[in-house]
This record gives C-alpha cells, sequence and structure tokens, in this order.
C-alpha cells in the first residue's frame, strides 16, 4: 500500500511539472503574439480612427464648399456620402494591409462585384447619371412648364432618377431621366414673352380689306398683346378652299393660353357679324356632255 501511494504521489508531482510547463508554454506564445501583432493591430485601430475623423472632416468641407457655390441639395447630398464611403473604402484597406493581410484579392472581388452591380442596373445608372446632368446644366427648374418625352406639363420634382410632371389636365406623370437626356426639351417658361400664331381662313369672295381691318381691331382691342414686339397680319397661302391669313401676336407667357383662346372665339364670332365666310373644304366639280357622233 506504501509502495502505491508513493506512486500516486510521484504523478501528481510529474502532472503538475508538465501542467506547469503548458503554461509557460502557452504564456511564451501569448508574450511572442502580442510582441507581434499587438502594435499592427493598435496601428490599425489607429488608423481606422484617424481615418474615420478625417473621412468626416472631408464629407463636411465638400458639403461646405459646395453650398457656398449654391450646388443643389440632392447633388450635395449625393457627393459629399459618396466622398465619405470612397475614404471609409481607403480607410479599410490600409488598416487591413497593416494586419498583414493581403487586399489584393479583396480589391479584385470587390471590383467583379461593382461590375456585375453596374450590368445589372445599367438602366438606373443611366437614369442616374442623365439626372444628375439635368441637376447640374437646368434646362428645366420646379415650376417649368415643358414639353419632353411626348408629354407636356408643369415639373414638380426633380430627382436623381426620375422627373414628375403634371398636365394641364391634373394628370401626374414621372418620366425616367434618361428619356429626358436623350429628347428635345421645350420649355415655355424660360421666356417673359410668347407669340400666338393663329391661322385664319376665309372664302375667296371675302374682302380682304375688311378681313385684315377685323383682325387688327381685335388686335388692339385686347389690352394683352403686346405693341412691342409688333403683330402681323398677312396672307400667307392661296389654299385649295381658302385664302389664309398668319395672325401673329407678342403676349406675355402667362396670358398665351387665354389669349390664344379668346381670339379664336372672337374671330369666329366678328366674322359672322360681318358676313365673312369661313370655308371648309370644297371641291368644283364640272361636267362635260360628250355627245355621240
Amino acid at each position: 500500500m506504501a509502495n502505491a501511494a508513493e506512486a500516486t504521489s510521484v504523478i501528481k508531482q510529474v502532472s503538475n511539472i508538465i501542467d506547469t510547463d503548458k503554461a509557460s508554454v502557452y504564456f511564451d506564445m501569448g508574450m511572442e503574439f502580442a510582441v507581434q501583432y499587438g502594435l499592427k493591430l493598435l496601428a490599425a485601430i489607429a488608423i481606422f480612427i484617424i481615418g474615420k475623423i478625417v473621412a468626416n472632416w472631408v464629407k463636411k468641407l465638400v458639403t461646405r464648399i459646395m453650398t457656398k457655390g449654391s450646388v443643389d441639395q440632392i447633388i450635395i447630398g449625393f457627393t459629399s456620402s459618396i466622398t465619405y464611403i470612397t475614404t471609409m473604402a481607403f480607410v479599410i484597406v490600409a488598416a487591413l494591409s497593416q494586419l498583414g493581410i493581403q487586399t489584393t484579392s479583396f480589391i479584385a472581388i470587390l471590383g467583379a462585384a461593382g461590375l456585375a452591380v453596374g450590368l445589372a442596373l445599367q438602366g438606373s445608372l443611366a437614369n442616374f447619371a442623365a439626372g444628375f446632368l439635368l441637376i447640374i446644366f437646368r434646362p428645366f427648374k420646379v415650376g417649368d412648364v415643358i414639353e419632353a418625352a411626348d408629354v407636356t406639363g408643369k415639373v414638380n420634382a426633380i430627382h436623381i432618377f426620375t422627373t414628375t410632371l403634371t398636365t394641364s389636365d391634373n394628370k401626374t406623370i414621372i418620366i425616367p431621366n434618361a428619356k429626358l437626356g436623350s429628347d428635345n426639351i421645350i420649355n415655355y417658361s424660360t421666356q417673359e414673352t410668347r407669340r400666338v400664331d393663329l391661322t385664319v381662313a376665309v372664302a375667296y369672295d371675302a374682302d380682304l380689306k375688311e378681313v385684315r381691318n377685323i383682325l387688327e381691331d381685335i388686335v388692339s382691342g385686347d389690352g394683352r398683346v403686346l405693341s412691342d414686339p409688333p403683330h402681323q397680319i398677312a396672307v400667307a397661302e392661296l389654299a385649295d378652299s381658302s385664302v389664309n391669313f398668319v395672325f401673329r401676336m407678342w403676349v406675355k407667357s402667362a396670358d398665351y393660353s387665354d389669349v390664344f383662346f379668346e381670339t379664336n372665339e372672337s374671330i369666329k364670332t366678328r366674322f359672322d357679324d360681318a358676313g365673312i365666310g369661313i370655308p371648309f373644304p370644297q371641291r368644283d366639280v364640272h361636267l362635260y356632255e360628250h355627245k355621240a357622233a
């Protein structure tokens, strides 16, 4: 029994020695790891923290400069966000490189992912690019009446991807910016004045001097018609069924629609009172009789 007890005691002593050696080995490994990677880890953390501070500072600087330049708020927000994200991407890559992580493959993966996303969203990117250009070059602004992409309406909002119009009959039309960027844009609100163009057709037997006098009287009786530039009344065409006058008047852009509709009504009323006919398409047919020999 004494021998068994002594053996057990010896085993315990040996086990304690082994455990002590393992602990010493682990401690040494930990110290070696701390010495080897501790400074790198601290450097990576420092790079990340300082980089984030710099990214925020750059974002605020870009925002301040663009605000002083009276740039649109949409562009300011977008540009500052892109600047911050780009700066932070460089910061993260630099921090990972400090830890000894190979970032070449990581950057390649990000590039491939960006290419795939770009191909999948090329339509949206086209709208985005067109919206960016619309906001920068400003061919129209909110409140303008424009004609583009086969529609006419008042601009309610200009977004990065779409532009919203309201038509004269109160319909809302949302147009992708790519269509606006690739089509002609007619802006009816940029000029203070517009010309009302009318074609007035009268019968061939009408007294042209009387027609001219009536049109002149309509112009002189409408205070919305501007004297400069002067109006124009002239015979433009001897058509198949009528003599066509061009009747052109300059008005303020806000008065265009009212003058256009009311002048058409005045012409019809005054011509009826004067007995001047407004002909409809007609054709003279001549019949010849051929007698047999």
